[in-house]
Parts: structure tokens; sequence; C-alpha cells
């Protein structure tokens, strides 16, 4: 479940990195529920795992980074730009 943690977490930062890019910034309404659940998958493989807990962390971080970035692109774009 770890894996799959990075694995969102990787998906949810590509797409923040498009959404990034100029009159694509609309990316973002799709991009941060698609992290929000990255998000929540991270936890809890990371609350649920015995040994290491790096894959899922990263993931979590990952995933915080798309929502943040991601707000702040479609505030400053009024989500259309």
């Amino acid at each position: 479940m770890q894996l799959l943690s990075l694995i969102w977490g990787i998906l949810a930062f590509c797409g923040m990195f498009l959404g990034l890019i100029p009159f694509l910034g609309w990316l973002n309404w799709g991009n941060i529920p698609f992290a929000v659940v990255g998000l929540i998958i991270g936890i809890v493989a990371t609350v649920s795992a015995r040994g290491s807990r790096g894959m899922g962390i990263t993931g979590i971080v990952l995933c915080l980074i798309a929502i943040i970035w991601g707000a702040i692109r479609l505030k400053i774009g009024c989500g259309f730009i």
C-alpha cells in the first residue's frame, strides 16, 4: 500500500506541474481531489505499516505539495487560466 501511495503522489506531483503551465491551470480542479485521495491512502499506509515507512511518507509529502501548489495556482489564476 505504501508503493501505491508513492505512485499516487508521483502522479499527483506530475499533474501539478502540468497545471502550472499557462492556460492549463484548470487541470488543478481534477488534480487536487486526486491528490487528496492519495493523501488519505498514504496516511492509512503509513499508520498501518510495521517496518519502514519511507515510501508512505514520501507519497504523503508529494500529495501535500500538489494540493498546496495547486490551490495557490487556482487562487492566482481565479480557477480558469
